[in-house]
């Protein structure tokens, strides 16, 4: 199955990311935070810390402070609650935005938010105004040049709901959430590793944005991830 080219996207993300390496942490730190207070601080009966600490080491992040959040999270040590609260909107020609944020002060993270969207040209939408466009699954992407039937063949067998080839030859493989681990360690022990693999909201139908409303955009997006309390954007703009 063919799609758009979101592989200038990725790169852009990957190459800002590595840019806040302190501010990667952070967000990781407060994903394992919350995800060892709901389910505990054992991995092996908590999936949503195994990708945090998943994410944890993809940045490098040693296993000493790992295994420091996971106790201090865990009631072992004292720490800051963290709520969970999507926020989402509009950007630029209609571009349908999700924000997912972390924090110890809802009033403060909405008010930065809302301001956000307003001052870069979105507007903020109530609660479910966009989310409906997207779907909450598992994605691994691989960059372009890897063996499409390749990975086809391991991730259709090994429980993956598609696979599909976008314009710049990258391939994605999507997945329910209950299957991503299965399925990314029956492709990564076929010796195929995903440039982007995680959990996410996923774009059901793209927007293409050109010229001038594509920077508008990138900036609103920019500016929108680099708030101190979000953990990550969803959009479906191809820019």
């Amino acid at each position: 199955m063919a799609g758009h080219s979101k592989w200038a996207n990725i790169q852009h993300r990957k190459g800002r990311q590595d840019e806040k390496r302190g501010k990667i942490w952070t967000r990781v730190i407060r994903e394992i935070t919350v995800a060892a207070r709901q389910g505990g601080g054992d991995l092996g009966m908590n999936p949503r810390l195994r990708l945090a600490v998943d994410k944890a080491k993809a940045t490098n992040m040693p296993a000493e402070r790992i295994k420091y959040n996971i106790e201090k999270a865990s009631g072992t040590l004292e720490g800051l609650n963290y709520e969970e609260i999507r926020y989402e909107g509009y950007g630029i020609g209609g571009a349908a935005i999700i924000v997912d944020c972390m924090t110890d002060n809802r009033v403060r993270t909405v008010a930065e938010v809302r301001h956000a969207f307003s001052k870069y040209g979105g507007n903020m939408g109530t609660e479910g105004s966009v989310a409906f466009q997207f779907r909450h699954c598992g994605q691994l992407i691989f960059a372009p040049g890897t063996d499409e039937d390749k990975v086809m063949e391991v991730a259709l067998e090994a429980g993956a709901d598609d696979v599909i080839t976008d314009d710049d030859r990258a391939v994605e493989v999507l997945c329910a959430v209950a299957d991503f681990e299965k399925v990314k360690a029956a492709l990564e022990t076929a010796g195929l590793t995903a440039e982007v693999a995680g959990v996410t909201m996923r774009a059901e139908n793209d927007i293409e944005l050109l010229g001038e409303d594509a920077v508008r955009m990138r900036k609103l997006l920019d500016v929108l991830e680099d708030l101190d309390d979000t953990q990550d954007v969803f959009h479906n703009a191809v820019i």
